[in-house]
């Protein structure tokens, strides 16, 4: 079992894992990474222009990971920045806003989107953000958790309002990336490089045998903790 804490660390980092929020506008990709990132949430949070990042250091199995979250725009204005947004992304979080029907319906174009310039095997977490909302909801759980199980993806509803299964959802992302490197069953790209070694953050190729998702992780709705 993995020993997760947040913080900051003077000591080297180990590993840089980039990841990054994919969705439409408005669906609160910022607010989730705000909670992740600094534990804040604002009422008055102002749509986001271009791209911004935030990182948090993490402990993993007495490993220092850094965690580099990019967030954009999801107005079309912007797609012009697509590739050097996914450009070494190995996680993302594919958001959708669970009062929004329209929202999760364009999951497909940005989960189409987000494999074409992305890594292949890169991990994704589909989030079904606003669980507060229960009394407006327009996407039933089922219907995500069938995306999510046909497309090979983690599944968690959350609430960056609340703060519900939002550390879970990243966590679930980065302890994933860790397992992966620490069972050694890592593909390094042509050169041998170390993939996440804060010492690159290029990225390189990553292969999961069999891409086994956590059970648990898929199956978890709104006000549950994984």
């Amino acid at each position: 079992m993995s020993n997760l804490y947040g913080g900051d660390f003077a000591q080297k980092v180990d590993y840089v894992f980039k990841v990054v929020l994919v969705g439409d506008s408005a669906v609160g990709k910022s607010q989730l990474l705000a909670r992740f990132a600094r534990n804040e949430f604002s009422l008055e949070s102002k749509a986001t222009i271009g791209v911004e990042f935030q990182t948090k250091t993490l402990i993993i199995d007495h490993k220092i990971v850094k965690a580099q979250i990019w967030d954009t725009a999801g107005q079309e204005r912007y797609r012009a920045v697509t590739s050097a947004y996914y450009r070494g992304a190995v996680g993302a979080m594919l958001v959708y806003d669970m009062t929004k029907r329209q929202s999760f319906d364009h999951m497909s174009r940005w989960l189409e989107e987000l494999r074409a310039h992305a890594d292949k095997n890169i991990v994704i977490m589909l989030i079904g953000n606003k669980c507060d909302l229960g009394t407006l909801r327009a996407v039933p759980t089922e219907d995500a958790q069938e995306f999510a199980e046909r497309e090979n993806l983690y599944f968690m509803e959350t609430s960056a309002l609340q703060a519900t299964n939002v550390e879970s959802a990243f966590m679930t992302v980065l302890s994933e990336l860790y397992r992966v490197i620490s069972k050694k069953t890592l593909t390094a790209n042509d050169h041998g490089s170390d993939y996440g070694k804060s010492s690159s953050l290029k990225g390189t190729r990553i292969i999961v045998p069999g891409n086994q998702l956590d059970p648990n992780a898929t199956k978890s709705g709104c006000c549950m903790n994984s």
